[in-house]
């Protein structure tokens, strides 16, 4: 299944203008045709082949490349070339270096003398589950608890069907491998057009995954946590099934001046071999039973606070419990991840990904003043350009902590490295909300809104403000 493009309001007002002109265009040609029988019929015809002509055949030329562009089979190939075009030229014109060093604070004024707001973000990539009626196919795989300790090697059976990912498409491309593998017969567009209808849209938060399972493969259940290791995902495989995680990856090319070509990816981890020191993966990018070292895996893993997925058959629940042991509660699993990263810091304070981990888990327990000055340090250490597209605690931190001019650095950053980041739009719009601009945050929602209306963030927003998209 292709994109299904949606072309803009103006494509049809240009299709409705050139077809009214042509079809003036052709009752002139026919008068003039038919005069031809008449004396002097000649030079009346050479009269209607005016330049005015010749500028309607590339104006209809341009509109008919226009809708060959948007046939669907053609679009998928072609929009993200020119999205990585305009990327292109748009960063040179105004060039991006890292990600903004804190500033200095009391530049931006408050609606109110104390900082009390009537409404705060609750943003959430999920909404409440609504299980979609949905078929349960046989099962094939047949998970069995994990042994103590695991076995030196592990490749399960039978081997997912291959995936190859469409522009940014990672996420919904490694989740299809992931549920064909459990006897789901969709494939990634299915996905991409509950969770990211907008093609343009480069990021797919792994809330948004857990929420297309539980709400469009309902006979499945799924979990994820943080904090994970190497041991717990071999424990994982080694149990009968797959894990899902998202790490970091370099691009093979950059894509604007001064890029550092660091970006998200997702994997479906499906074996390992001690022996070589290796994870057996599923690559939507790569291709099928790529082999990546333990190492090269728990260094780039770490830079998403070693998120990772499962996805089980219910009648499989206890196995994924026994296995999971403590990593079973999210609290657990969250506080995990802290100690984990104060560990990584203690042994090498300069390490940016441990600092930005260790704000994050101190979101998820509503630490923000902590978790602020977390961000910072990971900021003054350097991170990755495209950092912001994917992960967004720093904006949870900076805005309840009332660090409003780090808040707003980080979403024009944001926003300058991804203009269609719906998740920024939204807190765009809430820290207008809080500087008493009211008018810019509804618009900020509404765009928001605009680039996935089925983002519950923006529903949210809107609602709250008691406005229509």
């Amino acid at each position: 299944m292709g994109l299904m493009p949606t072309p803009p309001w103006f494509f049809w007002l240009l299709w409705l203008a050139v077809s009214l002109w042509g079809l003036t265009y052709l009752l002139r040609w026919r008068r003039a045709s038919s005069s031809q029988q008449h004396p002097g019929g000649q030079q009346r015809l050479r009269r209607v082949l005016l330049p005015q002509d010749i500028v309607y055949g590339l104006v209809a030329l341009f509109v008919l490349a226009w809708t060959v562009y948007y046939l669907p089979p053609v679009y998928s190939r072609v929009f993200w070339r020119l999205d990585f075009l305009r990327a292109r030229i748009r960063l040179s014109l105004s060039p991006v270096g890292g990600v903004p060093t804190p500033v200095a604070q009391g530049t931006l004024r408050y609606q109110t003398p104390t900082p009390t707001a009537t409404f705060t973000p609750q943003p959430s990539a999920t909404a409440t589950p609504t299980l979609a009626s949905t078929p349960t196919p046989t099962l094939t795989p047949s998970p069995t608890p994990s042994p103590t300790p695991v076995p030196p090697s592990v490749i399960l059976q039978p081997p997912p069907r291959w995936e190859r990912q469409t522009a940014n498409n990672c996420g919904p491309a490694t989740l299809t491998m992931y549920l064909n593998w459990w006897g789901w017969e969709g494939d990634q567009e299915d996905i991409a057009q509950r969770i990211r209808p907008n093609p343009k849209d480069k990021n797919v938060n792994v809330e948004e995954l857990v929420f297309f399972v539980r709400n469009y493969a309902g006979w499945l259940n799924v979990e994820y946590r943080v904090g994970g290791t190497v041991e717990l995902l071999k424990r994982i495989i080694a149990s009968g099934l797959p894990v899902m995680i998202e790490w970091g990856i370099y691009l093979e090319r950059a894509y604007w001046p001064n890029d550092d070509r660091w970006a998200g990816h997702f994997l479906l981890l499906t074996g390992y071999d001690d022996t070589r020191g290796v994870f057996i993966a599923q690559d939507s990018l790569r291709g099928l039973n790529q082999e990546y070292t333990y190492e090269e895996v728990d260094a780039q893993w770490k830079t998403f606070n070693r998120v990772f997925i499962v996805v089980y058959h219910p009648r499989f629940e206890e196995t994924v419990k026994s296995v999971l042991g403590p990593y079973w509660d999210m609290d657990t699993s969250r506080q995990i991840a802290l100690e984990q990263a104060r560990a990584e810091i203690e042994a090498n304070p300069e390490d940016a990904f441990a600092w930005f981990n260790l704000g994050t888990n101190l979101v998820y327990f509503e630490k923000w003043h902590e978790a602020a000055k977390a961000y910072d340090k990971a900021r003054e250490l350097g991170l990755p350009q495209r950092f912001l597209r994917y992960q967004f605690g720093p904006f949870f931190a900076y805005f309840h902590s009332w660090r409003l001019e780090d808040l707003q650095a980080l979403i024009e950053y944001a926003l300058k490295i991804t203009p269609v980041s719906e998740e920024v739009w939204v807190w765009r719009g809430w820290l207008y909300y809080r500087l008493g601009d009211r008018e810019e945050a509804i618009r900020s929602f509404r765009k928001a809104y605009e680039l996935n209306p089925t983002f519950p963030d923006a529903q949210y927003a809107l609602r709250q403000l008691g406005v229509t998209p």
